[in-house]
């Protein structure tokens, strides 16, 4: 049987640092592990994380359980002829988890999984101001929570002890059977996912206004010029709390190549890179048709 893990958690919250250290700890305990990683937008950013020599699919401009269960079959079933011995999921931030969980369960090859179930990613800092998100996406956030069978709670090292205690027992109201751990860069044993079942939900799901009726958004915009890093940092400070997450590769004046650029919730990361690579950024979040990135004209 093939293990399947389902990695949720909203935008930013540390999905994709999760599944890298994951992939590691498979590969050293001489297991083969396979990725199906989503995106919302065009281009596939976070696949870096990926090493070659892991089986990945890909499905971009989406998310699983909106771009139709046929599509998520073909790629199980293109993981499982590779004879992969553990798969990791990794789903966009704006799926709801139950959907992509039934996306994945397929008579075709149901026999040959063993569904583990859910983990979330919960950024603390954000799950403390949830209240000021829109409605449809506060439930949605809640939803990935709810319906989890094992939650990190993640850049825990940002919050006070007090908030610490505030989030933890805040997420055992809303889910009182999953594990939770507190993380800081997601980091946790392979070890102790593997000994998680998904227990049947006694929550009822709640329509999250998944696909098209959520109001988060992607714009990709392609830079027609260099940057000051300082001058785009401070733009970064005025942008609004909609503004959920970017990735891309930012050309920075006085360097040679575009670097590697991650925002998110107010935190930002650079990392050089040294090929040229193209000069795009994806912002993903709410009310994006108004903002306008320096140095940038929008495709």
């Amino acid at each position: 049987m093939t293990e399947v893990y389902i990695l949720s958690g909203f935008l930013g919250s540390g999905k994709t640092s999760l599944l890298a250290g994951l992939i590691r700890q498979a590969k050293e305990m001489g297991l083969k592990p396979g990725v199906i990683m989503n995106e919302l937008g065009e281009l596939a950013f976070d696949s870096d994380a990926v090493e070659d020599d892991v089986p990945l699919k890909e499905i971009l401009n989406g998310c699983i359980c909106c771009t139709g269960a046929e599509k998520t079959e073909s790629q199980m079933q293109s993981l499982l002829h590779e004879n992969v011995d553990i798969i990791f999921i990794e789903t966009t931030g704006a799926a709801h988890p139950v959907e992509v969980l039934d996306a994945v369960h397929s008579p075709l090859f149901g026999d040959q999984l063993a569904v583990k179930g859910i983990v979330t990613v919960a950024d603390g800092r954000r799950y403390l101001s949830a209240d000021g998100m829109s409605p449809q996406v506060r439930m949605l956030f809640l939803e990935q929570i709810r319906h989890a069978g094992f939650i990190l709670l993640n850049k825990s090292d940002l919050l006070t002890d007090s908030e610490k205690s505030e989030a933890v027992m805040g997420i055992q109201s809303l889910n009182p059977v999953a594990q939770i751990v507190e993380t800081v860069n997601s980091k946790i044993p392979l070890a102790a996912l593997r000994g998680m079942e998904q227990q049947p939900s006694t929550t009822p799901v709640r329509q999250a206004g998944i696909g098209s009726h959520l109001p988060i958004g992607t714009q990709l915009v392609t830079f027609t010029e260099p940057v000051d890093r300082d001058a785009f940092e401070d733009w970064i400070r005025s942008l609004p709390e909609t503004v959920y997450r970017m990735k891309g590769y930012v050309p920075l004046k006085g360097s040679k190549y575009p670097s590697l650029f991650q925002y998110a919730y107010g935190m930002v990361q650079w990392i050089p890179e040294y090929m040229n690579m193209p000069a795009n950024l994806v912002l993903i979040g709410e009310g994006l048709s108004g903002i306008h990135v320096p140095g940038a004209g929008d495709e």
